[in-house]
């Protein structure tokens, strides 16, 4: 029977494609950094996922190794935390791989994520893209996770992995547990600084419209003061002002304020005073993220072993499950 008093297991992971944007950060890293005193939280840099795309094979490692530093930066504790490279651990390849046994043509044909990236890149419609959800699922139930933070855009990958899961334990017999989406109260979803209609992303060609979280302050400032707001000059978060409500969830998500608070704060202030405070807030965040990043950079040796530190936990719990899976399918048992 498990024990009423231990903690919840959440995991989740984050592809090594560029420097955070402050929307992986909002969205995700700050809250993951806030989750470590109440689950057992387990956090990975997924390499894997990222080969989907093309990048430089120097580029990808250097990458991977910004990423692991990055979650370090951002308050991510190895003592609190599981934090591994996912390629690190044999397991995660191949119970990808019996995800993907398990999944249909039809279920993988109908997620929307493959379709978008597909259309965006029709010279690069890879097999991993497709069976991306495959993986995903087998990322997930390696760890008989609880919960998974999840944005709009993965919340049907969530779904898939949990039809997956029930396929399996009802052929095979029950050894996966079901998650169940964890969606952060703040930050869920920051937007371009150009087009706010748009979700923050790595990739923007326009540099105006992303904020790196290794922006230098005057960089920061700069950018919040060329932000797309309106003409209305009052800050009220609406449907009809995608810009000032983004800006306003960007200041929510920092100082913990309400937007009844901030409109109450800006009231007969102009867009100009808003933006600089805003922007002010957001670079007093990212500036010891920025200091702790290039510290641990400086000592590569040390980030390598955290990172094997991490690899041989995770391979420790996941081998676990991934033996039951095998057994269950009828895979005969490695010999030693």
């Amino acid at each position: 029977m498990e024990n009423a008093n231990e903690k919840k297991i959440i995991l989740s992971g984050i592809q090594p494609t560029g420097v955070f944007t402050l929307g992986n950060y909002l969205g995700a890293v700050k809250n993951w950094q806030k989750m470590q005193e109440e689950y057992n939280c387990y956090y990975f840099i997924a390499d894997l996922h990222s080969l989907t795309i093309h990048i430089d094979p120097t580029k990808r490692k250097q990458q991977t190794l910004q990423a692991f530093a990055l979650l370090l930066a951002c308050g991510l504790d190895p003592e609190k935390s599981l934090i591994f490279v996912q390629s690190h651990v044999k397991s995660h390849a191949e119970m990808g791989w019996i995800m993907s046994c398990c999944s249909q043509f039809g279920e993988l044909s109908r997620m929307t994520q493959f379709k978008d990236k597909s259309s965006k890149h029709p010279e690069n419609i890879n097999a991993g893209l497709f069976t991306y959800p495959a993986l995903m699922a087998g990322d997930i139930l390696l760890y008989q996770a609880d919960y998974v933070p999840v944005g709009a855009d993965q919340t049907q990958h969530l779904e898939f992995t949990r039809d997956i899961a029930t396929r399996f334990n009802h052929n095979y017999g029950e050894i996966f547990k079901l998650p169940e989406g964890y969606f952060p109260k703040a930050g869920a979803r920051v937007m371009s600084l150009q087009e706010p209609t748009s979700k923050m992303s790595k990739s923007d060609t326009n540099p105006k419209a992303t904020i790196s979280i290794l922006d230098e302050e005057n960089v920061i400032l700069k950018k919040f003061k060329s932000a797309v707001t309106d003409s209305e000059a009052k800050v009220c978060y609406r449907e009809d002002k995608p810009g000032v409500s983004n800006l306003m969830t960007i200041y929510s998500a920092i100082t913990s304020k309400t937007m009844a608070e901030i409109e109450a704060e800006f009231e007969g202030k102009g867009y100009g005073d808003f933006k600089a405070v805003v922007g002010q807030a957001v670079a007093d965040e990212l500036k010891p993220v920025r200091e702790k990043y290039k510290e641990l950079m400086q000592d590569r040796k040390h980030l390598e072993a955290l990172m094997k530190q991490g690899a041989e936990r995770a391979e420790y719990i996941a081998r676990k499950t991934l033996t039951k899976a095998k057994k269950k399918v009828g895979l005969l048992p490695e010999i030693r």
